[in-house]
């Protein structure tokens, strides 16, 4: 074996589509290269051990902002113990300001951008000649068209206990400057009849859960219906062994042929990103964000009404120009909407993204450290800016996780955000922490602090009795089957537990 395509994943479930899309595209030095995923906060070491036994002549990395710090640790020992093997970088977070990054002064080559055509190509020269003399190579961006598909690269294991990453388009034509994708010029899409066939080869391996990575799914609904109708197909003629499919959609664009298709798909089938970000038209037209907040409320509160998709709808604090204020209002809009979860986000400084150039006018001081997250702007200072932040964990905690479904009413109240941060503050000033919170002793805590607000101490055992959270004196099989009963009935084996708990609710 010669080249070896590795990465650190956030978790074992997520699979690696870039490195197998890089394996695929090996042409002739495809029997050469193998592929070996670890698992952010594995020992270095033994990451380097299990690379080394490989014995390979090149490694090449994909790096990203979860796991740029642990891979630097890994290039470094590598170079100390087998400085002749060539280390290849590539991926999002070392693919701009990459001259001030110490894992990129480490390595030996770095590949920007698409590395589909180049990082072959790189490795053919590294390994025959004449040897590279530039260190960084911008990837070259071929046609979709000329790049070979990596689905035949999930294994029988990924297909059982992962989730599985696919793609029918690249790219977004949207300018968003918190986002990555705004540094495309357009989205372009494979050819739709060789990725459904892809599709249906890993259905037929037994694959029933797939996630888009798509930044814009339903851009043209020609293709998105084609795509909703294969899994329509799916459901149809296999209702007891259903699929499970996740998009990220475009909140303002849901015409009336799309909406017929979303009505078809059962409970525990659909789930939808929606990224709404910002609901303050300043703060949007200021990121270059376009969208129509009342064609996207009217698209979420139709979701909600009339489909059976579980929705996850996102929004970012910290943004120039928006204070907290405003983000509350957001909030308190999205509550109203009632989508199945609120995915709290905190801004971050992705590199390359246009968002620097507020720095100054907005005076937004950044983590110089991953994953960047936002400190404090003009509008929000630093301590406001923490308690955000525990604001997001204890979100996710209570009201995302779906175990106090019944109870959050009585939390949230008529003043969603000024009554969930008061919570938060609360939780935060008796516990100290905002993770290792055990379920029973975070109930308690809840029920507590709807005590002390006043609330009636029936009312509150009622809530919590009828929720997940109060079922955490049972054993944890109990548990599960009184929280997946409901999902069982709709939902593959695989669904998320969370969304089994919202189903259930």
């Amino acid at each position: 074996m010669t080249i070896l395509l590795s990465t650190l994943n956030a978790r074992y479930t997520h699979a690696s589509l870039g490195l197998r899309y890089l394996l695929a595209n090996m042409g002739d030095l495809q029997d050469e290269t193998r592929l070996h995923e670890f698992v952010i906060g594995a020992k270095t070491a033994d990451v380097v051990e299990k690379l080394l036994a490989h014995q390979p002549r090149i490694v090449g990395f994909g790096v990203y902002i979860w796991n740029v710090e642990e891979t630097t640790r890994v290039v470094a020992m590598l170079k100390r113990v087998a400085p002749e093997v060539v280390i290849v970088l590539g991926g999002p977070e070392v693919s701009y300001e990459p001259q001030e990054q110490r894992v990129v002064q480490l390595a030996d080559y770095l590949v920007t951008g698409w590395g589909d055509v180049t990082f072959p190509q790189l490795c053919r020269q590294i390994l025959r000649g004449p040897k590279p003399l530039m260190k960084i190579h911008a990837g070259v961006q071929p046609p979709l068209s000329d790049i070979a598909l990596p689905y035949r690269f999930y294994t029988d294991e990924d297909i059982a206990h992962r989730t599985l990453y696919v793609e029918a388009s690249r790219g977004c034509p949207f300018k968003c400057e918190f986002c990555l994708s705004s540094l495309d010029k357009t989205a372009w899409p494979f050819d739709l009849d060789a990725f459904l066939g892809e599709l249906e080869s890993l259905h037929a391996r037994g694959a029933r859960l797939f996630k888009f990575v798509d930044r814009t799914f339903n851009l043209n609904i020609k293709s998105s219906l084609r795509i909703m109708q294969f899994f329509l197909d799916k459901l149809e003629d296999a209702p007891d062994d259903p699929v499970f499919a996740h998009f990220e959609v475009v909140p303002d664009h849901l015409p009336d042929a799309l909406k017929e298709a979303i009505a078809q798909f059962p409970p525990g089938t659909l789930q939808f990103e929606i990224g709404i970000q910002s609901f303050n038209p300043e703060v949007q037209a200021l990121v270059s964000r376009r969208q129509n907040n009342e064609k996207a409320t009217d698209n979420i509160r139709w979701l909600c009404a009339h489909s059976n998709a579980h929705l996850h709808v996102d929004l970012i604090a910290g943004l120039p120009g928006e204070d907290i204020e405003s983000f509350a209002r957001g909030f308190d809009k999205l509550v109203t909407l009632q989508p199945h979860e609120i995915q709290f986000g905190i801004l971050k400084r992705l590199r390359g993204t246009p968002i620097i150039r507020h720095t100054d006018a907005y005076r937004m001081a950044f983590d110089p450290y991953p994953p960047y997250s936002i400190l404090a702007t003009d509008r929000i200072d630093f301590a406001t800016m923490q308690r955000l932040v525990r604001f997001a964990r204890y979100w996710d905690l209570v009201a995302n996780s779906g175990r106090f479904a019944h109870t959050l009413p009585l939390i949230l109240g008529d003043a969603p955000f000024a009554n969930f941060m008061a919570l938060s503050d609360w939780l935060y000033a008796h516990t100290d922490a905002t993770h290792r919170i055990a379920l029973e002793k975070l109930a308690a805590l809840v029920a507590r602090w709807l005590r002390e607000r006043g609330n009636d101490e029936a009312v509150i055992a009622a809530s919590l009795a009828s929720d997940y959270a109060g079922q955490a004196s049972m054993s944890s099989s109990k548990t599960a089957a009184r929280a997946g009963d409901k999902a069982a009935l709709t939902s593959p084996a695989a669904l998320p537990q969370r969304q089994a708990r919202h189903l259930a609710a």
